[in-house]
């Protein structure tokens, strides 16, 4: 099993930053993939960004140049640097973790970021 605690969510105007962080425990060993997901009210759950551990990222198009993913393999945290934010980033971010091997997904709980415009 995999915890995913996840902290730095609130309340922003837009243009403003934000910096998500997430700690994982447990069964790190196993997880090869650490990101975020986000969900807006009425939508979908979608990717955000994910980081592999070999330091490959992935971002979604809608926020390639305003938002960043990094991790530290040794603290087993991921974080999401967040800049120039608009309303549309308005959702509750999850921390997602994935472990390869048993193709297990793992979810935070989730923390709501706002963006007033």
């Amino acid at each position: 099993q995999v915890r995913l605690v996840e902290s730095g969510g609130g309340l922003v105007q837009a243009g403003g930053s934000l910096r998500l962080s997430c700690a994982a425990s447990g069964t790190i060993f196993r997880v090869t993939v650490m990101g975020y997901y986000r969900q807006a009210p009425g939508k979908q759950r979608e990717l955000v960004a994910t980081v592999a551990r070999d330091g490959t990222t992935n971002l979604a198009d809608s926020v390639k140049g305003r938002l960043s993913i990094s991790s530290d393999n040794a603290k087993n945290t991921v974080d999401l640097q967040m800049n120039s934010l608009k309303a549309d980033d308005t959702a509750v971010y999850y921390c997602y973790a994935r472990a390869a091997v048993t193709l297990s997904d793992y979810w935070g709980q989730g923390t709501q970021v706002t963006v007033s415009s």
